[in-house]
């Protein structure tokens, strides 16, 4: 393996629950020694695949960050892990500092890369069903017309927003929490910000069933790029892996997928996404 200056890598949707997605993760490698991998979310749903993976990409990787998706927060009944919400959500966190993978809850890292220095911030922060459609002018209203058309989200039966009331609620705590730490990274630095949901609306509009917008983020995000100087921002949960721009930032949708869905691209399932350096981005 090269021993040149380490790269942001990334992947999301790993989805190991499925055999094949699990061979493709026993296939990734870094391209170096000091390669970092940032995985927003969705490794799988059990907490022991969870761990397998994180586990053997934390052997190969000299960093590796993760920021939970939805999948990793639902409680399946098969699952022996029986936690439910925020107890779930920490009972990974303490899972992932055992192994050596940094969280949402730790201390974000510096990555020192040949563009300068990038602050990589993994966040959760949910959604709170505010990508409604056009006319659908509250969270009641846009559920019951996805209910209507059967274009419903598995979260409203397996993520348990324990304590909290609802998963908006779950939501709005984590936008406070999260944006203040934000807050405090030094204005000098440019950041990336790594979050199983788009931070944007923009993503989500090539969306086969527009009503699946609803579990895919907030509003309250849409100008986080600008705010906290992103010099990319990382993403997964659509399954659309591709590039696009808002306001100069590269936001990178990294997802592997699931079987049925990786098969029908071109590209190599299971290729690392390389992260744009500072240097190539103006932090604003």
């Amino acid at each position: 393996m090269s021993t040149a200056p380490g790269k942001l890598l990334a992947i999301s949707d790993l989805h190991v629950g499925f055999a094949d997605n699990r061979r493709i993760v026993e296939g990734i490698r870094p391209e170096s020694a000091n390669d970092w991998l940032l995985i927003p979310g969705d490794v799988g749903e059990r907490a022991a695949d969870i761990e397998w993976a994180l586990r053997l990409l934390r052997e190969r990787f000299a960093v590796v960050v993760w920021a939970p998706g939805n999948h990793e927060l639902w409680t399946r009944p098969g699952d022996p892990v029986q936690l439910r919400g925020e107890e779930r959500y920490r009972y990974l966190v303490q899972m992932c500092r055992q192994l050596g993978v940094l969280t949402p809850e730790d201390p974000y890292p510096v990555f020192e890369g040949p563009g300068g220095p990038l602050v990589v911030a993994p966040l959760f922060v949910l959604y709170d069903y505010s990508f409604r459609l056009p006319g659908l002018d509250s969270a009641e209203a846009a559920l019951a017309h996805a209910y209507q058309v059967r274009v419903v989200c598995t979260d409203e039966f397996l993520l348990d927003p324990s304590p909290y009331p609802s998963r908006q609620a779950w939501c709005q705590a984590r936008l406070a929490l999260t944006s203040a730490r934000l807050a405090e990274i030094d204005s000098c630095l440019a950041t990336v910000l790594v979050n199983h949901f788009p931070l944007i609306r923009e993503p989500t509009r090539v969306l086969r069933h527009p009503d699946f917008a609803l579990w895919c983020g907030t509003e309250h995000t849409a100008d986080w790029h600008l705010r906290y100087r992103a010099a990319a921002v990382v993403y997964g949960h659509l399954h659309i892996p591709r590039t696009i721009w808002s306001d100069g930032v590269p936001f990178e949708e990294v997802s592997l997928g699931y079987p049925r869905e990786w098969r029908r691209r071109a590209a190599e399932p299971g290729r690392l996404r390389h992260v744009v350096p500072a240097n190539q981005r103006s932090p604003g």
